[in-house]
């Protein structure tokens, strides 16, 4: 599915936009990152709490293609900035890990 389809039908806020055309194939929810690196698939939505600029290299480094901040929290500025820079899609939500998951198998993400 299309990134920019999960965003339109989950209602999530896009932050900053490299390529809403990327093809999303998976999901991960993880808040560690050593976790995530080791297991997040590529062409994946990353969703987490963490909003601070190591989450990118993560991203990077796994072929994450978009970070689903949840909660209702907000990136630190120069997240903002790196993720634009680095082309990689930084969106939020104020739902749960949980209830922004649902919404993504609701939406046809499997």
């Amino acid at each position: 599915m299309l990134l920019k389809e999960l965003i339109d039908r989950c209602g999530f806020r896009i932050i900053t936009a490299s390529n809403l055309n990327e093809e999303i194939k998976d999901g991960y929810i993880g808040d560690l990152l050593s976790d995530v690196m080791g297991n997040a698939p590529a062409d994946s939505i990353w969703l987490t709490v963490q909003s601070h600029v190591n989450i990118l290299a993560v991203a990077s480094i796994t072929g994450i293609k978009a970070i689903l901040l949840c909660n209702g929290l907000s990136y630190e500025e120069e997240t903002i900035e790196k993720a634009k820079e680095n082309d990689i899609t930084l969106l939020e939500t104020e739902k749960s890990s949980f209830h922004a998951s649902l919404a993504l198998f609701e939406a046809g993400l499997r």
